[in-house]
C-alpha cells in the first residue's frame, strides 16, 4: 500500500547517494565552477589541454549494486577480501586516460612520480585539476609545482568537497559500475586484466559523454 501511494505521487526506487554538499563553500564552489568552463572553452579551442586528475581503486570485493536479473532469478558474485589496485589516471573530456596501476598503498612520493612521467608526455600548456587530498597538498608535492610549471604543466586545486567538479569521477563510476565484467571478480589475475583492458580502451571501446 505505502510503495503504491508514493508511486502514485511520483515516487521512484532509486539509490540513495552520499552528499558533501552542506559542508562546502558555494561561492567558492560557484567561483571555480565558472574557472573550470573558461578553462575548458580554452581546451575545446585546442590552446591548452585540461586534465582531472584522481586516485580511484578496486578489489575483489566487488562494487554492483544493480544488474538485470531474470525473473525469479538471483546473480550472486563472492565477495572476497584481496589486494587493492590502484588507479592514477589524468583524463579529459576528449576521453583521452593517461592511466598508472599499482598495488598497495598510495603516497605523495607516488603520485609525483606519476606527475612527471605525465609531464614528459605534453605537448602544450597543460592544467591538472585535483582535489585537496592530503598525498595532493604535502610539502613534498607542493615543492614540486614550481619545476612542472616550467614544463608547460599548471596545478588547479578544486575547493573542498567539490566531488561533481573533478570530472574523472565520472570514469570511475563507468568503470566499478558499468563496464567492469563479473567475471573480473573470479580472481585477482581476472581484475587485473579486466582493469587493463578496459583503461586501455577509453577513448574507443569504452567513451564517456561529458556533455
Amino acid at each position: 500500500m505505502i510503495k503504491r501511494i508514493v508511486k502514485e505521487a511520483g515516487g521512484i526506487w532509486k539509490r540513495v547517494r552520499k552528499s558533501l554538499k552542506s559542508k562546502r563553500d558555494e561561492e567558492e564552489f560557484e567561483q571555480s565552477k565558472w574557472e573550470l568552463e573558461e578553462m575548458q572553452e580554452k581546451a575545446d579551442e585546442g590552446l591548452i589541454d585540461l586534465r582531472y586528475f584522481d586516485v580511484a581503486g578496486v578489489s575483489l570485493d566487488p562494487v554492483i549494486p544493480y544488474a538485470w536479473h531474470l525473473e525469479k532469478t538471483t546473480i550472486e558474485i563472492t565477495a572476497t577480501k584481496s589486494k587493492r589496485l590502484n588507479i592514477l589516471g589524468f583524463m579529459n573530456t576528449d576521453n583521452k586516460l593517461d592511466s598508472f596501476v599499482f598495488e598497495g598503498s598510495i603516497n605523495s612520493h607516488l603520485v609525483i612520480e606519476c606527475f612527471n612521467l605525465f609531464c614528459e608526455t605534453i605537448t602544450k600548456k597543460t592544467i591538472v585539476v585535483l582535489d585537496n587530498a592530503p598525498i595532493n597538498r604535502s610539502d613534498e608535492f607542493e615543492e614540486y609545482i614550481e619545476e612542472w610549471q616550467k614544463k608547460g604543466l599548471f596545478v588547479k586545486f578544486l575547493p573542498d568537497y567539490s566531488p561533481e567538479l573533478n570530472l574523472i569521477e565520472i570514469l570511475w563510476r563507468k568503470l566499478k559500475y558499468e563496464w567492469m565484467p563479473f567475471s573480473a571478480y573470479n580472481s585477482i589475475k581476472a581484475l587485473s586484466d579486466a582493469l587493463c583492458d578496459i583503461l586501455a580502451n577509453v577513448g574507443s571501446k569504452y567513451l564517456i559523454s561529458f556533455s
